[in-house]
């Protein structure tokens, strides 16, 4: 009798296990579709997060100062005094009287061309805040109070806030997606790896009555289904890379659009899929060939 304790089995003894069963392709396909959506996934997740914290960082640089002229002043006077006056303020780098025109074409795409020359529109001032130390509301207000402006000063707080709260929803809806892609391809994965070790039951039963260790024969489970994960979670993963190079050229510079700013940094998120997957497929096959290796121990005892 041949025993197979005498071989070793590693990769240069070829021939231990079947070939492949007939399902483990599209097992296999399975996988790299899920490896490629859980990829997406995690991108959508960086970029919402990316693009809402750029939208507050954008919203807490700016302020809008709405000028009420005095008696015998026009409104142009009066809010080219008041952009002067918040020029010279500590953590304000710059003031600009917005003009009519200026104002008109902000409106003109939803009101049209025949309301706006009768519409009373305020005067404002648009206020560009030093990033690193912005100069307040309260701050703003008093050195237009002082010198006797009478404006009311909007520091976007509110819109910050709601897109802050926005922000961090789309980031957990984003990362909540990407955990449910990712456990249903750990799931396939794990019953890919428990389907051909069941097909292969035989085979293990055959080793191991031969002589060869149980970690000898989960190995050979353990490399077989590691390598086809790796190779599905590979596919997935170039897959999701070449078409957000794609999205990155289409968009340029600032990415895909405002809402889903793609970075050529987000191509590192794919970097960990195939080894994720191969860990999920050698853990899968290890305690699947254990626990069968073990659960046929007392057959071969009652049938001594």
């Amino acid at each position: 009798m041949i025993r197979l304790s005498d071989f070793s089995l590693s990769s240069r003894r070829p021939g231990l296990l079947p070939p492949a069963a007939a399902g483990e392709p599209w097992l296999m396909t399975v996988i790299a579709v899920l490896c490629f959506l859980a990829c997406l996934a995690a991108v959508a997740a960086s970029a919402a997060d990316r693009a809402a914290h750029g939208w507050a960082r954008q919203l807490g640089a700016e302020a809008t100062v709405q000028v009420r002229p005095r008696v015998g002043e026009t409104g142009d006077t009066a809010a080219a005094r008041a952009a002067e006056t918040l020029s010279g303020v500590d953590g304000v780098e710059e003031a600009a009287a917005l003009s009519r025109k200026a104002a008109e074409d902000l409106l003109h795409p939803w009101l049209g061309d025949a309301v706006l020359p009768d519409l009373p529109l305020p005067h404002l001032v648009t206020v560009r805040l030093n990033r690193d130390a912005p100069a307040s509301a309260v701050t703003l207000s008093r050195a237009l109070a002082e010198a006797g402006l009478d404006a009311t000063v909007d520091d976007h707080s509110l819109w910050r806030g709601e897109v802050e709260r926005s922000a961090g929803m789309i980031t957990v809806l984003a990362g909540a997606a990407f955990l449910a892609v990712a456990f249903a391809a750990a799931a396939a994965i794990a019953y890919a790896t428990r389907a051909g070790l069941a097909a292969g039951q035989g085979v293990i039963e055959t080793l191991s009555l031969n002589g060869a260790t149980d970690g000898a024969i989960a190995w050979l489970f353990q490399r077989r289904f590691g390598l086809m994960a790796a190779g599905a979670g590979a596919i997935g993963a170039g897959l999701a890379a070449v078409l957000l190079i794609l999205l990155r050229f289409i968009g340029g510079s600032g990415g895909l659009t405002a809402a889903l700013p793609i970075s050529w940094s987000d191509l590192a998120l794919l970097s960990p899929c195939p080894l994720l997957a191969a860990t999920v497929a050698v853990l899968a096959a290890r305690f699947a060939a254990m626990r069968m290796l073990a659960s046929g121990r007392p057959t071969e005892g009652g049938g001594a």
